[in-house]
């Protein structure tokens, strides 16, 4: 496996907020390096529109970012998955599809800004905690050499990418 071409999916239950930030940053951040899907186990239909205006506020492509479901990438065609990343903790729970290409997973929770209820301000800022918190753990996979781990090394080190940042969650 070497970092050209990883192929990584975000998933979570809604795919409307933390996974759709997730890909969208890593397609971005990336450079081709890396080519970012989401999805959730039971997609909302509909991206948030706070995850929409982040991403925007943040020059960061919004186009072609949907909701969907996991099952798109367990159909025969589907893009052989090198990383698959839960972000919430009820997909985490899940049983997922059988992934083809064994994938390597790692659970990268984050607490869920589209439940935050409030002020716009209150909820633009539970979205802008979420992304900080995403882009910092994609930030440090940007930063591995992917290429020069074996699978255990490599999985350890995602697993412990999962709880950077979070660390002022209460």
């Amino acid at each position: 496996m070497t970092a050209a071409g990883c192929n990584v999916l975000f998933l979570c239950t809604g795919n409307s907020a933390r996974s759709i930030l997730a890909e969208a940053y890593l397609n971005a951040a990336g450079k081709g390096r890396f080519a970012a899907y989401s999805a959730g186990s039971h997609p909302g239909g509909k991206v948030n529109p706070f995850a929409l205006e982040l991403l925007q506020k943040n020059r960061i492509d919004t186009a072609g970012l949907r909701s969907k479901s996991w099952d798109e990438f367990a159909r025969p065609g589907a893009p052989a998955l090198d990383f698959v990343f839960t972000v919430c903790d009820n997909a985490a729970g899940e049983v997922c599809p059988l992934w083809p290409g064994q994938p390597i997973s790692a659970h990268w929770g984050v607490q869920d800004p589209a439940a935050v209820e409030g002020t716009e301000d209150v909820r633009r800022k539970a979205f802008l905690r979420a992304f900080s918190e995403l882009s910092t753990r994609i930030n440090l996979l940007l930063n591995l050499p992917i290429d020069k781990l074996d699978r255990l090394v490599l999985k350890k080190k995602l697993q412990d990418i999962g709880r950077a940042g979070s660390e002022s969650k209460g």
